[in-house]
């Protein structure tokens, strides 16, 4: 359970990855649309989205000539368990715990001058 976990908070760690997801929450679409409102190429697109298929969050399909992607709800359920079990997480801000993380593991300020 530990790698799924691993791949799926490495997955949910880049703002970008979040923001696909919240875009598929309304609807499956089409990877030039997923594409569309970010300022990146493509295959940047196309490497975030194997991430977030790799962890399981997002399921890719070929429709005739076009690659859609699918939300995979289900996949953050582990993940929901895992932090619902801290009590303290009730409604999960994944941006605030991203700050949360980052404000921890910054390097100790000097205050030696």
């Amino acid at each position: 359970m530990s790698i799924t976990l691993d791949t799926v908070f490495a997955a949910l760690a880049d703002p970008t990855r979040r923001a696909i997801l919240s875009m598929l929450l309304e609807d499956d679409m089409a990877v030039t649309d997923v594409a569309e409102p970010f300022e990146m190429s493509l295959a940047a697109i196309s490497k975030h989205l194997t991430i977030l298929a790799a962890a399981g969050l997002i399921q890719q399909e070929k429709r005739g000539r076009v690659k859609w992607c699918k939300l995979q709800p289900d996949a953050l359920r582990g993940a929901s368990v895992w932090m619902q079990g801290f009590g303290q997480f009730e409604p999960v801000n994944l941006d605030a715990f991203e700050r949360f993380l980052q404000s921890e593991l910054a390097p100790p300020q000097s205050d030696e001058i």
